[in-house]
């Protein structure tokens, strides 16, 4: 097996902020995914927010993304977080004895957690909930494959004709 994962439950950092770093980050390489996220909390690249997009500001820099989504943030606490989780898979991958070089994020996926409750105490003796939202995370981490050649178009041909012709 050429992969190694870290997990983290119940993590005290804002789910939906979460799950857009994650998103951004999964498919790349690993080496690439963490000066991306140290570039993200100095605020040199932005993470793009594509599903919890609502109300996040527009911002310039996502100009420099290959990316239809014109709003994004730099959330700091989750990309910690996800660099401690990485840091985490890339150790358990040198202890596989796995090539750290050739490592991708091959699957990270980010879950809703129990919601942490407190109270705030609004005005006229009302009393509401005040609710954290933290979450979930999961990271595989694989090695990347070989590419493999295009074969022959004619040689294709050839063999999906004789296979066609026999009865």
């Amino acid at each position: 097996e050429k992969s190694a994962k870290a997990r983290g439950s119940s993590l005290r950092v804002h789910f939906k902020n979460t799950r857009e770093a994650g998103y951004a980050i999964k498919g790349m390489k690993v080496n690439r995914a963490k000066t991306y996220l140290e570039n993200v909390i100095e605020k040199k690249e932005i993470i793009p927010f594509v599903r919890y997009r609502y109300g996040v500001g527009r911002k310039a820099q996502l100009k420099n993304l290959k990316i239809k989504s014109a709003v994004g943030r730099w959330p700091k606490k989750s990309c910690e977080f996800l660099l401690n989780l990485l840091a985490g898979a890339v150790s358990n991958a040198e202890l596989k004895g796995l090539n750290t070089d050739n490592l991708v994020i091959s699957h990270l996926q980010v879950n809703k957690a129990m919601c942490g409750r407190r109270r705030t105490y609004r005005a006229h003796g009302r009393v509401t909930a005040y609710l954290s939202h933290p979450c979930h995370i999961e990271m595989i981490l694989e090695e990347e494959s070989e590419k493999v050649e295009k074969g022959d178009e004619a040689a294709v041909d050839a063999v999906v004709a004789a296979y066609l012709s026999h009865p």
